[in-house]
């Protein structure tokens, strides 16, 4: 199993920011599409954010754009996801996933695209 572990998560106030990293051991990040995926009691599980580490491109759900930004820090072989102005509609369990795209590619948000997760960090936006 590929470990990747989730970070970063927590009880924070409407409006507030919150920051989560998915980090990889055992493993380089290259070539690969990083996703970020949130569920919520009830829901079905939802793409929020993905990044390419191949061309760096990266794409969001409508209700985040403007708000969430997904950034790569190749050193720490991390992934973020910087969320601000947080509403309680965010409120649920944030997981990472990764699959590889090779030398060309870009990522998209569809969590059956992805082939590994994390164990997911619980995010709750409550006054």
């Amino acid at each position: 199993q590929v470990p990747l572990v989730e970070s970063g998560g927590g009880l924070v106030q409407p409006g507030g920011s919150l920051r989560l990293s998915c980090t990889a051991s055992g493993f380089t990040l290259d070539y690969h599409a990083i996703g970020w995926f949130r569920q919520a009691p009830g829901k079905e599980r939802e793409g929020v954010a993905c990044i390419s580490a191949t061309d760096g491109s990266t794409g969001y759900v409508d209700s985040v754009k403007g708000r969430f930004t997904v950034s790569k820090d190749n050193a720490k072989n991390t992934v973020y996801l910087q969320m601000n102005s947080l509403k309680p509609e965010d409120t649920a369990v944030y997981s990472c996933a990764i699959v590889f795209i090779g030398l060309s590619g870009t990522c998209h948000l569809g969590p059956s695209n992805y082939g590994y997760w994390g164990q997911g960090t619980q995010v709750t936006v409550s006054s």
